[in-house]
C-alpha cells in the first residue's frame, strides 16, 4: 500500500539534496569545528557557509543568526532572554494560539510571577490586533505573535505588530516555524528582534533550529557553556544537522515559487473537491490569509481519531484537531479559541502538503475520504440526533 503523506505540518520529508550534503560529516569531515587544526577549522568554514545560506532566506546578517536544537528551544530563549534583559518588565504578551512551545512556557511563566496576557482570535482565527495594541503597557518585556499558525495556517501580521512594539520600546518575537519557507522573509526590512525556525520543517533533519537576533537586540544566553555562538548558547555544534539546514534554505528559497503556486493548487484542489462532496463540512481559518499548503477541514458529527484511522487504513497521514487525553476527547486550544462548535472542533482534520505532492495523491484522498466521513456518520449517535431535527 502506497503512503499519501498530507502531514508536513508535523514534519517534512528531508529532501535528497540535502541529506546528500549531510553526509560527509557524519563519516569524512567529523572534525570539531572548534578544533584549533585545520581538519576542524574547514568544518568551521563550512559551517559559517551554511549560515550564510540560512541568512540569505531570511533576509538577515550572518552574525544574527544562533544555532539551536530545536523551534521550541528557540522560542524559550527568546523570551527567557526579554525577560532576563528587563528584569524590571513582568508582563508578556501573546495569543490564544500558540504552539506549545510557547503556550506552556508563558502558563509556565505566570506561576513564576509573571503577567502574561492571552490575545484572542476570532472564528476566522485571525488576531485582535486592537486588543493586542491595548495590553501592551510599560511593564511589557515582550510580545510573541507566531507568524503563522501550525493548523490552520493563518497568516498574523507580525511585521505591523513588530513596529507597533518598537514604538513602545517592546522587544518583540516571532515563532515563524511554519513560515520560513513556505512565505517570502525579509528581516532586515521589519522591525522584528527574535525569530524562531526548525529544520525539520523545511526539508532538513530534526534535531536542528534557529534563533535570529535582530543586531544590538538585548540578549541572554539561554544555554551557558563554551563559546560557541559567538558565547550565546554553549555547546559543540550538531555539524551534519546545520550543514542540512544551511541547504535545505537553498532547497525551499529554490522552490518558494512553486510552494505558492502548484502546492497551493493542490491545497485548493483537495478542499474544494472535498467541500462538494460532504455535506456539513467547513474550513476552519481565513480562507484567504493562510499558508499555501495548509486546509483545517471540519467535518461534523464525527471524531476526528475515527477519521485519521481509516484513512490511515488507506494510506492517508494527515492530523487531528483533538488530542484524546484521560479517556475523553478534548478539541484543540487553537480551535476552542476559534469558537468552533465542539461537533465540527472533533472532526477537525488538518492536511498540510508538500512540493513532493501530486495530483494523484489528492485525487486519491478525494475518492477515499468522503466515502469514511459517510461510513462513521452512520455510526454516530450526534449525526442521527442533528438528522432528525432537520427531518
Amino acid at each position: 500500500m502506497k503512503t499519501i503523506y498530507l502531514d508536513n505540518n508535523a514534519t517534512t520529508r528531508v529532501a535528497p539534496e540535502v541529506v546528500e550534503e549531510m553526509l560527509p560529516y557524519f563519516s569524512e569531515r567529523y572534525g570539531n569545528p572548534s578544533s584549533m587544526h585545520s581538519f576542524g577549522g574547514q568544518v568551521g568554514k563550512e559551517i559559517r557557509a551554511a549560515r550564510e545560506k540560512l541568512a540569505g532566506l531570511l533576509g538577515a546578517r550572518p552574525e544574527e543568526i544562533i544555532y539551536t536544537s530545536c523551534g521550541t528551544e528557540s522560542d524559550n530563549t527568546a523570551i527567557r532572554a526579554a525577560l532576563a534583559a528587563n528584569p524590571g518588565r513582568r508582563q508578556v504578551v501573546t495569543t490564544r494560539v500558540e504552539h506549545p512551545a510557547v503556550k506552556s512556557l508563558c502558563e509556565h511563566l505566570v506561576k513564576e510571577g509573571y503577567r502574561v496576557t492571552f490575545v484572542p482570535v476570532d472564528r476566522s482565527g485571525r488576531l485582535d490586533v486592537d486588543y493586542l495594541y491595548e495590553h501592551m503597557t510599560e511593564d511589557t518585556a515582550i510580545v510573541s505573535v507566531m507568524w503563522a499558525n501550525n493548523e490552520t495556517g493563518v497568516l498574523f501580521p507580525v511585521e505591523q505588530i513588530a513596529r507597533a512594539a518598537k514604538e513602545r520600546g517592546i522587544a518583540f518575537h516571532t515563532d515563524a516555524v511554519q513560515a520560513v519557507g513556505k512565505i517570502p522573509i525579509d528581516l532586515s526590512a521589519g522591525a522584528i528582534d527574535m525569530l524562531s525556525l526548525s529544520g525539520h520543517k523545511l526539508h532538513g533533519p530534526k534535531g536542528i533550529g534557529a534563533l535570529y537576533v535582530r543586531k544590538g537586540t538585548k540578549f541572554s544566553p539561554f544555554l551557558i557553556g563554551g563559546h560557541q555562538e559567538s558565547g550565546r548558547r554553549g555547546g559543540t555544534e550538531n555539524t551534519a544537522a546545520i550543514i542540512g539546514l544551511g541547504r535545505a534554505a537553498e532547497f525551499v528559497s529554490d522552490h518558494m515559487e512553486e510552494e505558492n503556486t502548484r502546492v497551493k493548487a493542490l491545497r485548493d484542489r483537495l478542499e474544494s473537491a472535498l467541500l462538494s462532496r460532504v455535506t456539513h463540512a467547513v474550513v476552519n481559518g481565513d480562507p484567504e490569509n493562510r499558508l499555501p499548503n495548509t486546509s483545517n477541514i471540519a467535518f461534523e458529527f464525527v471524531e476526528g481519531e475515527s477519521i485519521l484511522l481509516m484513512m490511515d487504513g488507506h494510506g492517508i497521514c494527515a492530523s487531528s484537531g483533538s488530542a484524546c487525553t484521560s479517556g475523553s476527547l478534548e478539541p484543540s486550544h487553537v480551535l476552542r479559541a476559534m469558537g468552533v462548535p465542539y461537533t465540527a472542533a472533533h472532526g477537525s482534520i488538518r492536511f498540510s502538503l508538500s512540493l513532493y505532492n501530486t495530483e494523484e495523491e489528492i485525487d486519491y484522498v478525494v475518492e477515499h475520504l468522503p466515502p469514511i466521513i459517510e461510513r462513521l456518520r452512520q455510526m454516530s449517535p450526534f449525526w442521527q440526533h442533528a438528522c432528525e431535527k432537520t427531518a
